[in-house]
């Protein structure tokens, strides 16, 4: 999903999502962004699947040491 970034207010960047819908996305996720800049926001399935199964793995390592 692509945003456009329309203007900061305080610790906010207020994006354009769609035709006249917002969303408020903290600085801090688009640090070096300006008013008019457009922001790409995208879910990384794969990456999440790998941490899932790292956390799982790791669980479960610390149940069979007990």
């Amino acid at each position: 999903m692509k945003v456009v970034i329309d203007r900061f207010e305080g610790f906010y960047a207020v994006c354009e999502i769609e035709k006249g819908r917002f969303a408020n996305i903290p600085i801090a996720l688009v640090p070096d962004a300006k008013e008019g800049d457009i922001v790409s926001i995208e879910v990384l399935r794969s990456e999440t699947a790998e941490k899932k199964e790292k956390l799982r793995s790791r669980l479960t390592g610390l149940f069979e040491k007990n």
